[in-house]
């Protein structure tokens, strides 16, 4: 099963190529946008992060410096700058991560049966 996942991006500049991305539950976040501020942030983001690219939406998230966020936001506490994002962002759906086969991430690698006796899997 997938979980479906919602990126918020907030970019402080339309020509910069900063982004400054926080990852949120959809139906939560929704909600909170519509104006229910009396939803916790705990059940609005999937993390308390924010994750930064300078190569746009393409690019390689990375973790801001406190000077980023200081210069960006006027604050280092993630609350803040996470309230910010959240008020200012676009959201941006995108699929979530899941395992095919139940866990199996790959599953050509063998049958999985475990072979205590040391005949391999010809004497099973």
């Amino acid at each position: 099963m997938t979980k479906s996942i919602t990126k918020v991006v907030y970019k402080p500049d339309s020509q910069s190529t900063d982004e400054y991305i926080a990852i949120v539950d959809p139906v939560e976040y929704k909600k909170w946008k519509a104006g229910g501020k009396t939803i916790p942030l705990a059940n609005v983001v999937d993390t308390f992060e924010v994750f930064h690219s300078g190569q746009g939406a393409q690019g390689i998230l990375g973790r801001p410096s406190k000077q980023q966020l200081d210069t960006i936001f006027g604050s280092t506490k993630d609350v803040d700058v996470i309230t910010i994002i959240l008020q200012k962002g676009t959201a941006q759906a995108g699929e979530g991560i899941s395992s095919p086969g139940g866990g199996h991430f790959n599953q050509t690698r063998g049958s999985a049966v475990v072979d205590s006796r040391g005949k391999g899997l010809s004497g099973i």
